[in-house]
């Protein structure tokens, strides 16, 4: 399977700037032969979360027509990062996915809100998981602040999920967080993780990259560097059956000690 990630410096607060960028970097990648493409998160407006009355997604209408269009048209699956929404009066920092015949297949709102962003003074958080199928593989998603939560992406690994797809605005400043976080959860979960994190800066942060696709024996097989890019990386779905073989941590699982 192609996976291409794309790293974005996203324009604050310029969502028009933001949809033009995105929608030419999907063409991109369906040019260089991707079958799934997957950005960062809050693309279409960063966090100028004090304007979100003004330049959120109503209803992520404009989200889902673009990804729609393009999915049909490219005949390309997007995991599409996340976007600023606004839905029933309330913010929520939302992802969309849509497969390769234009169909919205999941919509998932962020349930972990990252304080020291001020994600829990303007937006919602959402109550359920992420899960969806793309050729017939069952994928999952959450973002940002949600990795560092393991029984968040465990639940997803519990109900089937071979992919965990993670866009972010991970700053710089916590970085080795970031790339210990995706790599342990590769790890224990024996599934491959997808993290597309933005680059550039915004009034309160610089974001350098490091985009991460890891298999599930933890060999890293993709790093970003801090530019904007759109990276293909192949992935080998045979890893998942073949690592969970050797080492069974799923059926040595022992979850009456959990509670």
């Amino acid at each position: 399977m192609k996976i291409a990630c794309v790293q974005l410096d996203i324009a604050f607060g310029e969502p028009k700037d933001n949809f033009s960028k995105v929608e030419n970097k999907i063409c991109e990648a369906a040019s260089l032969g991707a079958e799934i493409v997957v950005l960062p998160e809050m693309w279409n407006t960063g966090y100028d979360l004090t304007r979100l009355e003004e330049i959120a997604d109503v209803e992520g209408i404009e989200t889902k027509n673009l990804f729609s269009k393009l999915s049909k048209e490219l005949q390309i699956h997007i995991v599409g990062g996340s976007v600023s929404t606004k839905k029933g009066g309330k913010f929520y920092n939302t992802m969309y996915v849509t497969n390769a015949s234009g169909e919205l297949i999941a919509e998932y709102d962020k349930a972990h809100l990252f304080k020291l962003m001020d994600e829990h003074l303007y937006l919602e958080a959402g109550n359920e998981k992420n899960l969806f199928t793309l050729d017939g593989i069952k994928m999952g998603g959450i973002i940002c602040y949600d990795l560092r939560f393991p029984e968040w992406t465990r639940a997803h690994t519990l109900n089937g999920a071979k992919i965990m797809f993670i866009p972010a605005e991970w700053p710089d400043k916590r970085i080795d967080h970031w790339k210990t976080l995706l790599q342990a959860r590769a790890i224990e979960n024996q599934s491959f993780v997808v993290a597309v994190n933005r680059v550039g800066q915004d009034p309160n942060n610089t974001f350098d990259g490091n985009s991460m696709v890891i298999a599930p024996w933890g060999e890293v097989l993709w790093t970003g560097a801090n530019e904007e890019t759109v990276e293909i990386i192949e992935v080998n779905l045979a890893e998942i059956e073949e690592v969970r073989s050797r080492i069974p941590v799923f059926q040595d699982r022992r979850e009456e000690l959990y509670q």
